[in-house]
This record gives C-alpha cells, structure tokens and sequence, in this order.
C-alpha cells in the first residue's frame, strides 16, 4: 500500500502531536481573520458560530490525508474539493484561485513554524518535505501557479501575504467569536500564541504591539513534556468538550530521534 507521506516522513511527526497541530491552527486562525476571502467563510456561518468545532473539523481532514494511503488521501482532497464547489455553486461565484492557495499556504508557514517553536529548527530538505505534501494536496485539488518547491515558493508567499491581507469588519467579529467561545484567559493565549509564530506583516495589522509574556511560558510547558506534566497542562488551558478530540491528535512516536543536518 502506497503511503500519501511516508511512515517516516518529518509531516507525520508534526502533524502527530496535539500541541503542534493546535500551534498550527491558532497560527491560522488569525490569518484566516485577516484573509480578503474570509467572507467565504461566513456565507455558511460554520465559522463564526462555531470556530473550535470547525478548527477539528479542518485538523480531521488534514490528518486524513497526512496519515492514509495515497488512494485515500486522493479521496480526502477529493471529496474537500468538492464540498467548496457546492458551497460556489450555492453562491453562485467562484472562491478565487488565490483563495486555496493561501490556505495551502498557511498550512506549509505554521507546520513549520509552530513545529520549530515547541521542537527545534527544521533542516531546509524537512522544509522541502513538509512542502511537497501541501503541494501535492494542491496538484490534486487542480490550483494554478504553484512552485514546484520550497525556495522557490518563499518569495509567492511574501507576495501573497502583501496582496491578501486586510483588517475587515470579518476580522473584528471573529476575533470576538474566538473570544467568546475560548474566555477571556484561553483568548489572551491565543494571542500570545499568535503574536510569536505569525508573521510580521499579519501582526502589525491585528496587534498595536508584539510584546507577549508566553516565551517564557513555552519554555516551561517544554520542560513539563520530559516529566510528563504536559497532559496536564493541556486540560487546564482547553475547553472540556474538546479533551477528547485533542488527546486523539496524539499519535505514537513512529520515528525515533533523529540527527538534525545543518541548514
């Protein structure tokens, strides 16, 4: 049986722990808010009314296709795609080619960003790695004008980041949603978690200032994985309704400690 990524591939170990995967898209969740097309997201009003169950819902999806055959992520994406062109037609547009890619986009930026954050530095072929698996999920939805690898792919998100981005009336609701949902401590760390893996151009739109007392905490909460307090940590910080379905993100270690290459 062929693997869409490979048993020993650097993605599965990103995308096999929970804290990674929740960095990923509390990184996301705030580009998502800034995003020209985020009003896609508020046509079918799955978002604003319920961003934590859509966040789980979007982590099963990717999970799918990073941990299944090849066959059965194709028909994952597949069936991804066509669930966006039931929503086009309902509409009667079409979500903007631009659109897709920078979701692809986040999903590469905050896999490496928030596996670096809460791990170590990536080599470039890791970074070369998680890139190609986003790149086929793309190919396979049929986008356009993508880069065929990570270098060249660096300077079309630059530019994406540059084109795409705005402070909107969408963006000051979801935050408030984020905040209702999550409470008021919950809220201000994912802020913090944001402020530190965001990129800059994102931050000096939704923030006045980058300063964030969560360094430090990170730091901690690396310390508490070795003497096994993270678990708890966790269920003090996450909703209750949600323990479950973040303990099943974790996956056991399928890859034994490697020798990181220099970049």
């Amino acid at each position: 049986m062929e693997l869409f990524v490979k048993q020993n591939s650097i993605v599965r170990k990103i995308w096999g722990k929970s804290d990674t995967v929740l960095f990923i898209f509390a990184g996301a969740s705030a580009e998502f808010a800034l995003n020209k097309a985020v009003d896609w997201l508020y046509y079918t009003g799955k978002l604003p009314s319920d961003p934590l169950g859509r966040l789980f819902s979007t982590v099963g999806y990717a999970r799918k296709i990073v941990f299944s055959s090849t066959e059965e992520a194709n028909q994952s994406i597949d069936f991804i795609t066509h669930i966006h062109a039931s929503v086009e037609k309902s509409r009667e547009m079409s979500i903007p080619d631009w659109a897709y890619r920078d979701v692809l986009f986040m999903l590469i930026h905050y896999s490496i960003a928030s596996f670096e954050l809460l791990e170590r530095k990536l080599t470039h072929p890791e970074k070369e790695e998680v890139y190609n698996v986003f790149y086929r999920v793309g190919l396979r939805m049929g986008l356009k004008e993508l880069s065929k690898n990570y270098n060249d792919w660096l300077p079309v998100r630059d530019a994406h980041l540059e084109e795409n981005l705005e402070k909107s009336k969408f963006t000051i609701d979801l935050f408030k949603q984020y905040k209702k949902h999550l409470g008021a401590i919950r809220f201000t760390i994912l802020i913090g978690v944001q402020k530190l893996i965001i990129p800059k151009i994102a931050k000096d739109k939704l923030f006045k200032n980058d300063f964030t007392l969560l360094k430090p905490v990170i730091q901690f909460y690396k310390i508490s994985r070795t003497v096994k307090l993270d678990t708890t940590i966790k269920n003090l910080l996450l909703p209750s309704n949600y323990k479950n379905q973040i303990k099943e993100i974790d996956i056991p270690k399928t890859i034994s400690k490697e020798k990181p290459q220099p970049n």
